[in-house]
């Protein structure tokens, strides 16, 4: 299959995808109740609605503030479409919609800014009792991958050499020169800048857990703008943009970032595009010929001669030629333009080329994904891990015909020459990180002298396994015997749509919803309360030990951060406790790390922890001690877990 044969059929898969998706969110929207999406963070309700204001890219937005649930967290970020509705808690009257859709332009914890259009009904809005703002399916997202996908099938030129190459065995061409030197970097690190540096085409940085991926990209973008202009920096996610930039603006890097950050602080705005947009000194004067042209569309249709469009005429040239000065400005001073992949089809990079894109996270990316800021450039650098979260597919068929294979894995497939492995981790302690070196990676990972035996305790075992106990359950219906840690089905509609019953409620494989074991949450807290102890209060608060606690499944989470919050022994530590899905802790580390498995049944049925990247992103957050909580005959009948646990019980004896 030649590379348009086999972009024509992701285009048919990602249709299947999108197809598929719409249904389930439709349907979703159509079943679960509006108490059920807050608990599950896809909407706010009732909120207050708040001032009502032009930004700085003349777009009418509304404040929006939620009023209640402000502990659960919540999936409203940046770019993500959202409806208006009226409820009424008692359930007496149906929810209504409103009949226009907002965009989020901003949000920071219980407060969000909401672009909607000009002739929204903002004082209908405003006055209603019990309004509510949603999450809607995302539309553009979809349509902006399906335009990135023909205009790739289509290309000719440079970008049609690189579809053609990406999918076929042809070497990529590479630069010849005697490698550089970087004191501040490992051997591996150094032969990774020096790959990237070297590469006409193509480069893969392939990043294990805590191998300084970051850091390395960072210097290979540094090292590249000593020989091009300006870069191009995306990833799939905003917070992988933001945690990239930063670390470029630490450096003393121009950088400006397109779309609204997540990790909001002074720092992260003041290198975004409205804050700079807002800052230079001609904005004064556009925002008032701006607001003169409100007042004239404003005013009464009758008398609007040939004067008025004259004179309308007039004031948006005026208006456009500011904004173009502004624009060419802001983008001449940059030496960084950083966005997501689907941030890159933004109008205001419209025309724009560059030498180099990077992607981070490019093993979290649909392929239709990435081809989106690639068709502006002549190079391209991808950085990522394969062996840790996959993309998100919601459609089964898709999935199993290779929607969920990434771009980085087919260039490291057809092209292994321009793959660097780092190979130094600077994060675990060894017998932590060496289960993961030899199942994922060969065995090739090492870690780092100062990290290498790094503990809490004193002749601690990193590692711990603390099994669930069986104990039968005749009331159990379907002959299935119930473990003390017996995991039940939680009937929360996932984001693909399923309900309570079968290996997978609600869970799908983007880690939300689905199974609820509560003794074994139970366990995991008194797990934790136990280490606790042994370590000290006086300690843990002196050296601020950070705990993460960890399950695959979202309905595990929401109960664990309940409990949290009930139990009093817990309160002086609750700030220094993150409980969250999988997913929720991608490119973060802890000191000490639980993990929930939650399943347990006779049939072994494990569900999507059959998917092992997700599992090696859960032991591998973890710097000083792992503590797994599982239910042993269940899990160890694939032999994953089975090995898993047989290196755990070596470890201990």
């Amino acid at each position: 299959m030649n590379a348009i044969q086999a972009l024509t059929q992701q285009r048919l898969l990602l249709q299947l995808e999108y197809q598929t998706e719409k249904e389930a969110f439709c349907k979703q929207t159509e079943e679960i109740g509006m108490q059920r999406r807050v608990k599950r963070g896809d909407a706010w309700w009732p909120v207050r609605i708040g001032r009502s204001y032009y930004n700085s890219l003349n777009q009418f937005c509304v404040e929006v503030f939620r009023t209640a649930d402000q502990d659960i967290e919540h999936n409203f970020e940046f770019g993500r479409p959202v409806a208006f509705f009226r409820g009424n808690e008692s359930h007496e009257s149906p929810i209504k919609y409103y009949n226009f859709t907002g965009t989020v332009s901003y949000v920071d914890g219980d407060r969000m800014v909401v672009s909607v259009p000009d002739n929204m009904p903002l004082v209908d809005l405003q006055a209603a009792d019990q309004v509510g703002v949603q999450l809607s399916f995302d539309e553009t997202s979809y349509k902006t991958m399906f335009d990135a996908l023909e205009r790739v099938i289509r290309a000719k030129g440079r970008l049609g050499y690189l579809r053609d190459l990406f999918y076929s065995q042809q070497r990529a061409e590479t630069f010849t020169f005697a490698p550089m030197h970087f004191p501040y970097l490992n051997k591996t690190q150094e032969e990774a800048v020096n790959l990237v540096l070297r590469a006409k085409d193509v480069a893969v940085v392939h990043g294990p857990p805590g191998t300084g991926k970051t850091t390395t990209l960072v210097e290979a973008i540094y090292e590249t703008l000593r020989r091009e202009n300006q870069v191009l920096v995306c990833a799939q996610s905003n917070m992988a943009v933001d945690w990239i930039s930063e670390k470029l603006v630490d450096r003393g890097v121009p950088v400006l970032r397109i779309g609204n950050p997540t990790r909001v602080n002074d720092k992260m705005l003041s290198f975004t595009y409205e804050r700079r947009f807002e800052a230079h000194p001609d904005y004064e004067l556009l925002w008032a010929i701006r607001k003169a042209i409100r007042q004239l569309r404003s005013s009464p249709r009758k008398g609007r001669g040939e004067a008025y469009h004259q004179k309308m005429e007039r004031l948006k040239d005026r208006a456009n030629e500011l904004e173009i000065r502004i624009n060419a400005q802001l983008f001449g001073e940059a030496r960084v333009i950083a966005c997501t992949l689907v941030g890159s089809a933004n109008r205001l990079l419209d025309g724009q080329k560059f030498g180099t894109v990077f992607i981070d996270e490019a093993a979290q990316a649909l392929e239709a994904a990435c081809w989106i800021p690639i068709r502006r450039v002549s190079r391209v650098v991808l950085a990522g891990d394969h062996c840790q979260l996959p993309p998100t597919v919601k459609s089964i068929a898709a999935l199993k015909a290779g929607l969920g294979t990434t771009l980085m894995e087919r260039i490291v497939g057809n092209k292994p020459e321009v793959v660097t492995l780092l190979r130094m981790q600077y994060r675990m302690n060894e017998e932590i990180m060496r289960f993961s070196s030899d199942w994922f990676y060969g065995n090739l990972v090492e870690s780092a002298p100062e990290v290498k035996f790094r503990s809490i305790l004193d002749l601690d075992v990193p590692m711990e396994w603390v099994p669930t106990k069986p104990t039968p359950n005749p009331s159990r219906t379907g002959g299935e015997s119930e473990y003390s840690s017996g995991e039940e089905a939680y009937n929360l509609p996932s984001r693909s749509g399923g309900v309570g019953g079968g290996s997978q409620v609600g869970g799908g494989f983007d880690g939300f919803g689905g199974y609820l074991n509560k003794p074994e949450a139970e366990l995991t807290l008194q797990t934790l309360q136990q280490y606790f102890e042994r370590i000290g209060k006086t300690r843990i608060l002196n050296e601020r030990l950070d705990v993460g606690v960890i399950s695959p499944y979202r309905a595990q989470v929401q109960y664990l951060r309940s409990q949290l919050k009930k139990k009093e022994w817990f309160k002086p530590f609750r700030h220094l406790i993150t409980v969250n899905t999988v997913d929720g802790f991608q490119g973060q580390e802890r000191d000490i790390i639980v993990i929930s498995l939650v399943r347990s049944n006779d049939e072994g049925q494990i569900g999507f922890l059959r998917d092992l990247r997700r599992m090696n992103v859960a032991i591998t957050r973890a710097r000083m001690k792992l503590i797994i909580i599982g239910d042993v005959q269940t899990m160890t009948r694939h032999p994953f877990y089975r090995k898993l646990y047989e290196y755990i019980e070596a470890l201990v004896s």
